[in-house]
């Protein structure tokens, strides 16, 4: 059979249809194990590099990250931007495994049959996704550098760091059962109808995949905040938490993961408190 010219963009969005499915799925998958792999290493170098660093030792027998200090001859913005970049990458590697399905889902959704118009979208929802992570970095890092500098001038707050540990872990565990953080895990797990996308279009990939990091933020506000007091730098505080949230979103019944990590979360915040208070009673 002959085919004429004036058919040929209908036979090659045909083509399309019938065979890039296969290997638009093999490129996604390949992509983003690059992706992750090369984050991953990064953030195992990183946290190499500042454990090699020695942290500084503080009143109540516990000592400061280095991250949250300035360098010599390093100015503030300087100090910010190397952290945000730091930040990124190992959100990268600890939130991809539960993005992918997401972002799988709604490339899938997306109506038009061309595959670099897909992928543009799909970068763009996940471009969305890490502005909305490293927004949060900037706050912890404002934050963090503000409370490292009050803690190296007031002894007295020095002193009663470990105790405040120990309930900021007790109450990111609460959190875990809270309706707030239910509804913010229902959209990032993809049952909840906060997430959905009204068309394709690369304004509305970009807007989605900003609301799904703002909703991924929330969800896992009380984990992150745990592994900023705990230690950003420690390689299985990381491991743990990114095991955590991953199963919170991808087990069958995530909601009975995220309680159970509540569970764990308080138990150790319990301890972590009555550790301080006993550390300050032998003082």
């Amino acid at each position: 059979m002959r085919i004429d010219a004036s058919n040929s963009e209908e036979v090659h969005l045909i083509f399309e249809r019938a065979v890039t499915p296969r290997a638009s799925q093999r490129n996604f998958i390949a992509i983003s194990t690059l992706l992750f792999v090369a984050s991953a290493a990064l953030t195992i170098a990183w946290c190499s590099s500042m454990s090699a660093m020695h942290a500084m030792p503080m009143p109540g027998g516990w000592t400061m990250s280095m991250m949250w200090m300035r360098m010599p001859g390093q100015t503030w913005p300087g100090s910010a931007v190397e952290f945000l970049g730091m930040w990124l990458v190992m959100m990268v590697a600890m939130m991809l495994p539960s993005l992918l399905p997401m972002v799988w889902r709604y490339r899938q959704a997306v109506p038009d049959p061309r595959a670099a118009y897909r992928g543009l979208l799909t970068s763009l929802v996940g471009t969305g996704y890490y502005v909305a992570w490293t927004l949060f970095g900037g706050v912890a890092f404002l934050v963090g550098a503000t409370v490292a500098s009050l803690e190296m001038q007031l002894p007295q707050l020095a002193r009663a760091t470990p105790t405040a540990k120990g309930g900021i872990v007790l109450i990111a565990g609460l959190l875990q059962f809270s309706a707030w953080k239910s509804r913010h895990l229902a959209c990032c797990r993809g049952t909840g109808q906060c997430c959905v996308p009204s068309s394709a279009d690369a304004r509305t990939a970009w807007r989605y995949g900003l609301r799904l990091g703002m909703h991924c933020v929330h969800c896992c506000f009380g984990l992150t905040v745990v592994l900023l007091v705990i230690g950003v730098m420690d390689l299985r505080a990381m491991a743990v938490v990114t095991v955590m949230i991953s199963v919170e979103r991808l087990a069958p019944r995530g909601e009975h993961v995220a309680r159970i990590v509540g569970v764990v979360g308080i138990a150790a915040g319990l301890f972590l408190l009555a550790s301080a208070v006993i550390a300050q009673g032998a003082s």
